[in-house]
């Protein structure tokens, strides 16, 4: 149901972003305890997202969602950026950040680590390149990766 639900409210968000210059990022529908919470992600391709940009998705996002309802539960709705260590999930997301130093997870362990740091290359439907400190360059299965975050150095 959530993953349907995703769908619905990425479109509707899409269609309030989209004029401002905004990006949905990802959209989750969760429930935690006995409340559940739609979150959305927004994200600018050439600036950090405001708080003025969330409030400018925010309103005219819940005016939406109470008009369409595509949601049968009682909700709270968060508009937020992604982090700086968001999580990649789409090719989009992949295609951005190449270059980036990222912390890639698995499933269990490849090749005995349960994390791998290094800068993110090309991502195909089969595998992620990465390249590690050291210069060499690895292909990763992606069905042994869990997820792939943005790091940053300070």
């Amino acid at each position: 149901m959530a993953n349907k639900v995703e769908e619905i409210v990425e479109k509707l968000a899409e269609k309030v972003a989209h004029p401002l210059g905004i990006i949905i990022y990802d959209v989750e529908f969760k429930k935690e305890g006995s409340e559940y919470f739609l979150r959305v992600y927004i994200d600018r391709e050439e600036s950090a997202v405001s708080i003025d940009d969330c409030e400018a998705v925010s309103r005219p996002l819940s005016d939406l969602l109470d008009e369409e309802d595509p949601i049968q539960q009682a909700y709270y709705l968060e508009v937020s950026s992604p982090g700086l260590e968001r999580k990649l999930k789409k090719q989009r997301d992949f295609d951005r950040f190449i270059g980036e130093n990222v912390n890639v997870s698995f499933y269990g362990s490849y090749e005995g680590n349960k994390n791998i740091i290094g800068k993110l290359g090309k991502r195909n439907d089969s595998s992620t390149q990465l390249e590690l400190e050291d210069g060499n360059i690895i292909e990763i299965p992606n069905e042994k990766i869990s997820s792939v975050r943005l790091t940053i150095d300070f």
